[in-house]
């Protein structure tokens, strides 16, 4: 495996990749790496000839009140990982790498971004496509992996593919749990003991949910009733937890062929998602 920071020597390995005419395969991902973006990887290796990880805290997602500044990041253990599942190139630029200039020019993201994550969350998903369009256009992947950890994010940067013609195709990998349901996730490093024991009531409210929904057809009881369930069993905060047809984004409807439900849950200051689809 070879470590990159550079976009000059990034470019270079990606074109002699190109001239050979094999497959690429891009893995972004923010680093402190967990199962999670392994199944990405493992993916990744399984389809691609080549196999390309970023690894970038992105600060143009992140607003000015959250976390960026203490978001987990520990190189030299990505490293290890990721050469264990077969990376081939990791690329670990800067901040200056990456945004050396702001010409002005902007991305922004659509309605879909409204919701969810994005209605607590101004200009989040707008640094989300920002970076991904850089490492589209740097990488040249064949296919791109993402978690459906992130449903919101996936759909938002599926649309971006297919609106702009992006030549790649992107993967979605389903969500990698522990044993007892919780999804993995970067932030899980943050939780107290008691905290990591209540985050579990996330999963459990969204299987409730589906069921009480696939029983009765009202998705609005079906919301309260998941809302519920965390309220009585945990002191997780709730930011959101709303059912939705995907990949659209809009309110389910007779014709809906595909469910979302998906959730954010504040434990103390530390805000985990997760979401099914079915």
């Amino acid at each position: 495996m070879k470590i990159v920071s550079t976009i000059k020597e990034l470019t270079a390995h990606i074109t002699t990749v190109k001239k050979a005419d094999k497959t690429i395969g891009l893995v972004p991902t923010m680093g402190y790496l967990h199962e999670g973006h392994m199944a990405l990887a493992k993916a990744a290796r399984k389809e691609n000839e080549i196999v390309v990880m970023s690894l970038f805290v992105n600060p143009a997602q992140f607003g000015p009140n959250e976390d960026y500044e203490s978001y987990p990041r520990d190189l030299i253990r990505d490293s290890r990982i990721a050469e264990k599942v077969g990376v081939d190139f990791l690329f670990t630029p800067s901040v200056s790498e990456m945004y050396p200039s702001n010409g002005g020019i902007q991305i922004l993201a659509g309605p879909q971004s409204n919701i969810l994550c994005g209605a607590t969350r101004p200009g989040h998903f707008d640094g989300v496509l920002k970076i991904v369009t850089k490492l589209f256009h740097l990488t040249q992947p064949t296919k791109a992996y993402f978690g459906q950890k992130d449903a919101q994010q996936l759909a938002l940067i599926e649309t971006l593919v297919r609106d702009y013609n992006f030549p790649l195709e992107i993967r979605s990998v389903p969500i990698v749990r522990e044993e007892d349901g919780l999804a993995k996730s970067s932030r899980n490093v943050f939780l107290t003991e008691q905290q990591r024991k209540e985050a579990v009531v996330i999963h459990q409210a969204l299987i409730l949910a589906k069921n009480h929904y696939l029983e009765s057809d009202n998705n609005i009881e079906a919301t309260k009733f998941a809302k519920e369930h965390i309220k009585a069993n945990s002191n997780g905060e709730i930011d959101y937890l709303q059912m939705l047809s995907y990949p659209d984004l809009t309110e389910v409807a007779e014709q809906t062929e595909k469910v979302l439900i998906a959730a954010a849950v504040y434990f103390g200051k530390t805000r985990l998602i997760d979401n099914i689809i079915f």
